[in-house]
């Protein structure tokens, strides 16, 4: 059975490129993470209390480090919350993991959430794993549903179209590629008409989807997604 279920999986994400997706590979790694969206942000901000999730951004020890990266969280074009400012090589960013130490969503308050809002938060789950690798950074989707992905070393050179890449339960990809963005330095900015243009930066959507496959067009439609603000000093 479990051989049957292992090609289904496959199949269902043959489209993409062995090199951009591959399985879940274990990672014990806990760390925190990062932003840039120019949108309105949450007034009611939280007022986390401490209990099961343990927040590693705020310790001692890690404000004497540098960062390789903040996390913003967005429900369409409302940021919610403050950055998340990661120090260590991973962090987990999830709405409900027992004993997880990183970026609770589940956390995070906001007035008239609107139900699509929920539903989908509902389905963060373990949410992903974000890794600092030597080749890159990794997303782990430890969820039950799809995340969905998009980073200027994603996007297919001189290529004015959207890539989002759809990364099912269980699998991984490689969402920022350091030696690309370097070539990617001496290219044109491209025009996005949904926010400005980063190229440190990485946007993923929990459960559902955007650009031209999609009825969403722009990530500012998805009702729960991430704003991943890379350093240049890694």
């Amino acid at each position: 059975m479990l051989g049957v279920e292992a090609k289904k999986k496959k199949k269902k994400i043959s489209c993409l490129p062995l090199s951009k997706l591959i399985p879940f590979r274990i990672c014990l790694y806990l760390s925190d993470s990062t932003l840039s969206y120019t949108e309105t942000e949450a007034t009611n901000s939280p007022n986390v209390t401490p209990g099961d999730f343990s927040d590693a951004s705020t310790s001692p020890d890690a404000v004497k480090r540098s960062h390789w990266c903040n996390v913003a969280y967005w429900e369409h074009r409302t940021r919610v919350g403050r950055l998340y400012t990661v120090y260590e090589q991973s962090v987990s960013i999830f709405y409900d993991l027992p004993q997880g130490n990183g970026f609770c969503l589940g956390q995070l308050n906001l007035d008239n959430r609107s139900e699509t809002v929920r539903r989908t938060r509902s389905k963060i789950g373990y949410g992903i794993l974000l890794s600092k690798e030597p080749d890159g950074v990794w997303a782990y989707n430890r969820s039950e549903h799809p995340i969905f992905v998009n980073s200027p070393t994603l996007d297919i050179p001189n290529c004015r179209t959207l890539i989002v890449r759809k990364v099912m339960p269980g699998y991984s990809i490689k969402v920022f590629d350091y030696e690309k963005s370097c070539l990617l330095q001496h290219t044109a900015e491209l025009d996005y008409a949904d926010g400005p243009y980063d190229p440190n930066s990485v946007r993923i959507s929990f459960a559902k989807g955007w650009g031209p496959c999609y009825s969403r067009q722009f990530i500012t439609s998805c009702p729960c997604w991430l704003e991943i603000l890379l350093s240049n000093n890694r």
